[in-house]
């Protein structure tokens, strides 16, 4: 508890940036930790704004005794049995949502009406309250100072009853926790003892339906267990298995739990000294389970960037691909090539490419003027195969980075819920086209400006900018390591190409520069393309990874609340 009242307004500052952090944390990939990081971050989202906030704020208020415990412990006849009345109908409605009830005296009740704690409940006062709300009941059984707060079963069929409970019980300043001599051993109980223990908060267990002749051996052996999960000091009131009369437990029955309410009621220091060790226990348990959700933040972030290295990869390699087909000669192959040899003349070409260039400028010249549809023809055939190259190499990207994921446990859920992610976008190919067109489209203008201004203006004028372009495109196609020959053999040196005439047309130095300007802007359209392919997985990661920032924010938060205190 903070040690003065100027410390207080840090405090409270410290607590909502938390909140907020906290809030802000996602943990939508499917890693291990990821199941107990919400646990945490819920728990500590409810206990901060339920009990911690609304404590620190009116540390004068009534204690609020939160009452848990599993399916058919008891709670809501105890609740019923302390305050003379069926305020909580047990039994029957149990597997159903309900709304908890919250009784405490008639004073007290001012403090409950508003939403200093449990802000997200809606309050119906003196009737039962809508699944979702909470019923307030104001008694002149129970004395001052104290309420009451039958949570529902903490392992309810029902996920909202279980949520609701935990809910409760972060809210509470202590816990009258109901079990019975059958079922005090089971798992699901001990897990929120547990975390009673782990926040310090105040503790007191009710040992319910215990046959006389067994009393205190039961109890014994469960204060045993306690004490071996360090929790000692809980008081453990035995309720002896007795008949109800009216559905409520004797007076003899309930005399230990109504004893620790009046000890309570009487002695003010006693009910302060047990706020402020569930305030203080809760304060001094954030920074650790704070951290907790930080590591498990940085958990996704790790598994994230496995799975953007995987995508990365994958449409790196296809890139690559690519470039190799481009460089290597392998889109010169099939339709290109035979387009290529109506265009030119093969046989033509190779008798005169050793020497007698000027002719091999008018034969191209001849030719591509005469023969506009081959040379669309070819046009068309550039742009099919290097359609085809791309669209294959986003296919095995898609197909590897897909792959990759499904060995991954964050990546499985995403590629299962997603449609046709091992494969290549449906529009890919008609993208590809387009800006196979607007590349060629480059080349031409490129060759277009290469030309003016030159004396070789109207030797390119007689070659004609579309057969110069289409023969920089296929130059672009050709060579692994940069222009480096007069002619080079396509497909086992069936063909060549006339780069001869483009160097005396323009000089040697210029087509190298056109043929290298065209590949990089053909390869930044490519690019540009897998990226739009690669986005899809990243779109996926995007919603799913949290935002580094929050992982930022709430070690900040953790450590404003540090200095803080």
């Amino acid at each position: 508890m903070p040690s003065d009242a100027a410390t207080t307004p840090a405090l409270l500052a410290a607590l909502r940036s938390l909140r907020d952090a906290l809030r802000d944390a996602a943990f939508g990939l499917e890693i291990p930790s990821a199941a107990e990081a919400v646990r945490r971050r819920d728990e500590l989202v409810a206990q901060i704004g339920d009990y911690l906030l609304p404590r620190l704020e009116q540390l004068d208020a009534p204690l609020l005794m939160v009452v848990g415990g599993s399916t058919g412990a008891g709670k809501s006849t105890l609740v019923n049995s302390l305050v003379g009345t069926e305020v909580s109908p047990p039994g029957v409605l149990r597997p159903t949502t309900r709304a908890p009830v919250l009784a405490c005296h008639p004073q007290d009740l001012p403090w409950f009406q508003d939403d200093r704690i449990l802000p997200g409940l809606p309050r119906s006062v003196g009737r039962a309250a809508a699944p979702g709300g909470l019923t307030l009941v104001a008694t002149d059984v129970l004395p001052p100072g104290v309420a009451l707060l039958d949570s529902p079963d903490i392992d309810s069929v029902v996920d909202a009853n279980r949520e609701l409970a935990r809910q409760l019980l972060a809210a509470a300043d202590a816990w009258l926790f109901v079990t019975t001599a059958a079922r005090y051993a089971d798992a699901v109980p001990w897990d929120l003892l547990d975390a009673a223990r782990e926040r310090s908060t105040a503790l007191s267990l009710v040992l319910d339906r215990v046959a006389p002749h067994a009393a205190a051996e039961v109890a014994e052996h469960l204060r045993s267990m306690l004490a071996g999960r360090g929790l000692a000091s809980t008081d453990v009131l035995v309720v002896p298995e007795t008949r109800l009369r009216d559905g409520l437990l004797s007076p003899a029955a309930l005399a230990p739990v109504r004893a620790l309410l009046v000890r309570l009621e009487d002695d003010a220091q006693e009910r302060g000294a047990l706020i402020s060790r569930t305030l203080q226990g809760a304060l001094e348990s954030i920074p650790a389970r704070g951290a907790a959700v930080a590591r498990a933040l940085d958990d996704q972030r790790a598994a994230a960037d496995v799975l953007h290295s995987d995508v990365d990869a994958a449409y790196t390699r296809a890139e690559q691909e690519v470039d190799e087909a481009i460089r290597g000669g392998a889109l010169l192959r099939g339709e290109v090539l035979a387009r290529w040899h109506d265009v030119v003349g093969t046989g033509d070409v190779m008798r005169a490419v050793h020497g007698r260039v000027a002719w091999v400028r008018d034969r191209l010249r001849a030719l591509t003027g005469a023969a506009p549809v081959a040379e669309r023809e070819l046009r068309t055939a550039v742009e099919s195969s290097v359609d085809g190259v791309v669209h294959a190499a986003a296919d095995r990207a898609a197909e590897r980075a897909a792959g990759a994921w499904r060995e991954h446990p964050a990546g499985r859920p995403l590629v299962a819920g997603a449609r046709r992610l091992d494969a290549a976008s449906p529009g890919l190919l008609e993208q590809t086209r387009a800006e196979v067109r607007d590349w060629q489209g480059f080349v031409f203008d490129l060759v277009g400006r290469e030309g003016s201004g030159r004396r070789a203006t109207a030797r390119l004028a007689s070659l004609g900018v579309n057969g110069a372009g289409l023969t920089v495109m296929l130059a672009v196609f050709l060579h692994t390591g940069g222009l480096t020959g007069a002619e080079v053999a396509v497909a086992g040196g069936t063909s060549a190409v006339g780069q001869k005439v483009l160097e005396a047309i323009f000089g040697d130095q210029a087509i190298r520069s056109m043929a290298e300007r065209a590949r990089r802007d053909l390869m930044v359209r490519v690019e540009r393309l897998l990226d739009g392919e690669a986005q899809r997985f990243r779109a996926l990661l995007a919603g799913a990874a949290p935002d580094p920032q929050v992982g930022e924010r709430l070690r900040a938060a953790l450590g404003e609340l540090r200095r803080a205190r």
